[in-house]
């Protein structure tokens, strides 16, 4: 895969590896958020429902349980993953919206028509998507719509997705929004746009014995 294009793609790849749930009483501030995002609150509703969508995918595209169970495996982490991708969304839609980048309902399909072909088509491209970058077949559109910000900010700022120059306008993206994560899934990197795990004491570790499977 070209290099500009794997590195766009890492704004829904799922991680490798998997990490443990947290419960905490919530973020006082901001009570049933799972994060906020320039103001806007990312509910934990609105965070389960997007979960929801991968699992209910994930079972119809793999009915045999043993096979639903290793695509579980496999995105252990889903919940933390998907809420990145949905702070990671925000972000990147401000930083395109400062440099005046837009991306056309032509383009995306354009696009999509492209990748079908490589994929040998539309259903095919639809599981590609939900198996490597944990995207169900409702969400593939808006998610290329993102990978083609993710290259015309790089290419308006005259670098590429894998260059320093484009993770900085995601930074200063975050910072303009403030982006403040529930502490249950850990912190945001403002200098990486990117969340990462936090210690706090008023977490506690859930074992994964008593923990719903998978989330």
């Amino acid at each position: 895969m070209h290099r500009r294009r794997r590195t766009a793609l890492l704004f829904t790849a799922a991680i490798a590896a998997a990490a443990p749930l947290l419960t905490a009483c919530g973020n006082d501030a901001h009570p049933g958020a799972a994060a906020v995002v320039g103001g806007e609150r990312i509910t934990v509703s609105q965070l389960e429902n997007r979960v929801d969508e991968v699992r209910a995918a994930q079972r119809a595209a793999v009915p045999d349980e043993a096979q639903y169970q290793q695509a579980i495996a496999r995105t252990g982490s889903l919940t933390r993953d998907t809420l990145q991708g949905m702070v990671l969304d925000r972000v990147l839609e401000r930083a395109a919206r400062d440099a005046g980048v837009t991306v056309t309902d032509r383009e995306v399909q354009q696009m999509r028509s492209g990748l079908e072909q490589q994929a040998g088509g539309g259903e095919a491209l639809e599981a590609a998507w939900l198996q490597q970058y944990g995207i169900p077949p409702k969400r593939l559109d808006a998610n290329l719509r993102l990978q083609l910000q993710a290259q015309k900010l790089a290419q308006r700022l005259g670098t590429d997705t894998s260059r320093p120059e484009f993770w900085q306008a995601l930074s200063e993206a975050s910072k303009e929004l403030d982006v403040d994560l529930n502490p249950r899934y850990g912190d945001w990197d403002v200098e990486k746009s990117s969340r990462v795990d936090a210690r706090t004491p008023w977490v506690r570790d859930v074992s994964a014995a008593s923990a719903p499977q998978g989330l």
